[in-house]
């Protein structure tokens, strides 16, 4: 099977590429790995709503509507399926893309719904698929339960026992300060977290879209989105504060079975459940065949251009990872791409 372009994903910054693909005629294909529609929304924890979900931006061409106390999973799988089939895209699923190589007129992917061929490629995989574990000595060790954000059932699963919750992202405290409501936590970061507390101003975003570009520019990996743009302070954040939920404690040194250790002082800690919010990884070894990373250890990208290979755009990757900045991506991906197959 053959198509002009074959996007890799059907998450925000995958649909966007499709809608400006459809808008300038061209022949492509969108595969998705999922079952239905929905990317990586669909996957969230159930208590998340669309109201506390961090920075939704509409799909280009129809706005997202609906109640924002409703479950975001829910919400946004149903807007992905609309959009769809309002602008009749041509997406197939599930079919996962296990690999991609080069041919002398553009990439071979092999799937495990069939083979296909393209002139361009746009790569929209995200990261949902690739929850990142830290290695610690003893790990293997620990009795009690661990488990990945990726994996968070509901609040109510832990009442009774003692969180201890590793991770100093959005998503790590928005997890906290709701586990906190049922149960005992414990807070550790690697770093002291960086609070902002004024309004993320279009200033503000330009310069952290300005850091992130710069690294994955140099061929490194792109780094955490809190890194460059602090954690907000909300009026929840406020009142958790004062009730302790946010009093951290800096990364431990290794795991015990029945809990967590640092070697400086001497100091143990005893909890029935670890929870990772460690964020997650790029999902891109589907492209490892094509020899992309550099020394950095990350894919050096100018916009969406790989730059060793400028048939093929990385959109949601980087600077692109934010919805508004997914949307942005599919649209300067479209144009560049078909300008270099010359269409």
């Amino acid at each position: 099977m053959h198509a002009e372009v074959v996007v890799v994903g059907a998450g925000q910054a995958g649909l966007s590429a499709a809608y400006h693909l459809q808008r300038a005629g061209a022949d492509f294909v969108v595969l998705d790995a999922d079952a239905a529609p929905g990317g990586a929304w669909q996957h969230r924890w159930a208590s998340l709503r669309l109201d506390r979900a961090n920075g939704i931006a509409d799909l280009p061409g129809l706005p997202l509507t609906g109640d924002p106390a409703e479950r975001a999973s829910t919400a946004m799988a149903r807007y992905f399926a609309e959009y769809e089939e309002h602008f009749a895209l041509p997406v197939r699923r599930p079919v996962a893309v296990r690999r991609v190589t080069r041919t002398d007129d553009g990439f071979a992917l092999r799937t495990g719904e069939g083979d296909w061929t393209a002139r361009g490629l746009v790569n929209a995989t995200g990261t949902w698929s690739r929850p990142f574990w830290p290695a610690y000595p003893g790990r293997e060790t620990f009795r009690g339960r661990q488990l990945h954000a990726a994996q968070f059932p509901e609040a109510a699963d832990f009442a009774g026992q003692h969180v201890l919750v590793v991770g100093g992202g959005i998503s790590a405290l928005q997890l906290l300060i709701e586990v906190a409501e049922v149960t005992r936590t414990t807070w550790v970061t690697r770093r002291p977290p960086v609070w902002r507390e004024t309004d993320f101003d279009p200033d503000a975003g330009r310069a952290a879209v300005a850091l992130v570009e710069q690294r994955v520019r140099a061929g490194l990996p792109p780094g955490s989105v809190v890194s460059v743009t602090g954690l907000p302070v909300t009026e929840e954040v406020r009142q958790a504060r004062e009730r302790g939920v946010l009093d951290r404690l800096p990364a431990f040194d290794r795991m015990t079975p029945t809990g967590v250790a640092w070697d400086d002082p001497a100091r143990t800690l005893d909890v029935d459940v670890v929870l990772w919010a460690t964020g997650f990884r790029a999902a891109l070894d589907h492209l490892a065949p094509l020899h992309l990373r550099g020394p950095g250890g990350g894919i050096a990208v100018e916009g969406t251009r790989v730059v060793a290979e400028p048939r093929l755009h990385l959109v949601g990757y980087g600077p692109s990872a934010s919805t508004i900045g997914a949307n942005r991506a599919g649209r300067t991906a479209v144009r560049e791409l078909l300008a270099t197959l010359g269409g």
